[in-house]
């Protein structure tokens, strides 16, 4: 049984996954104000009061920036992490007791017949985690926000059908932009974001033969482009055989608009 997915939202600015069968309409993050969170819901045809759940995966606020306003309104319930749930009390507001459930990391959780294995990633907040996500036979793995990829979760991940893969910043951009010095440290440190050519390698690594769909996600503003993030992966994959466009499809994000619909 496929299930469908849309990045809603990726970006430096705000994050967003949906996930659906029949049963269960899922978000993961809500990174973007509650009234942009609908807008981008109705570009796929959906409505924001089916939503089933909201999944976190971590404090930051380009992953939660809607959240409180959007579980409040619309009653939906959100899970998160012991940590997590503390490190974001106060930028989420009050959520009723009844609407709050803790999704420990490296655990899984059924929703209607989607099952969710969350796993622990290195990056600066109290306890970020991100999701496998398994249908019988198909997987779709989410990977944003982690200083490195390690061999445990290159093995979580393999051979995904689908992955939604941080590819954060272009080494060079960086380097010679306009942050300072201790901001471009973080984000080339162990706990920061991994760059076009770090994402490249680690597809190498994961890419097995169901892989037919490959989402560059969480470029910076600042220091990517699209361009150049489907060039600098593109070409790693390649030089270990893999042909783009035949075997795989590398496919944008973008901050303010959702991807089509896909089954996967």
């Amino acid at each position: 049984m496929a299930f469908n997915f849309s990045v809603l939202a990726s970006g430096s600015t705000g994050n967003s996954l949906y996930i659906e069968t029949e049963q269960q309409h899922l978000l993961i993050d809500c990174g973007l104000s509650g009234k942009k969170m609908i807008e981008l819901l109705g570009q796929i045809g959906r409505r924001p009061e089916d939503i089933d759940g909201i999944l976190v995966t971590h404090e930051h606020s380009d992953h939660i920036k809607g959240l409180g306003i959007f579980a409040r309104r619309f009653h939906t319930p959100v899970y998160a992490n012991k940590k997590t749930w503390q490190a974001m009390s106060t930028g989420i507001g009050e959520i009723p007791i009844e609407q709050k459930f803790e999704f420990a990391p490296n655990t899984t959780k059924e929703f209607g017949g989607l099952v969710l294995e969350s796993f622990s990633v290195s990056h600066d907040a109290a306890d970020p985690m991100f999701y496998v996500v398994h249908d019988h036979e198909k997987q779709l793995a989410l990977l944003t926000d982690l200083g490195y990829v390690s061999e445990h979760i290159k093995g979580l991940i393999n051979n995904s059908d689908a992955y939604i893969m941080e590819a954060n910043h272009d080494t060079d951009m960086l380097m010679m932009g306009r942050y300072p010095w201790s901001v471009k440290r973080r984000i080339l440190g162990d706990t920061g974001h991994i760059s076009n050519e770090e994402s490249g390698l680690a597809l190498t690594d994961v890419f097995g033969d169901r892989t037919k769909k490959i989402y560059l996600a969480h470029l910076s503003k600042d220091n990517n482009m699209k361009e150049l993030a489907r060039m600098s992966v593109g070409q790693r994959l390649e030089s270990v055989g893999i042909e783009l466009g035949r075997e795989v499809n590398l496919c944008d994000t973008n901050p303010d608009h959702a991807t089509e619909l896909t089954a996967i």
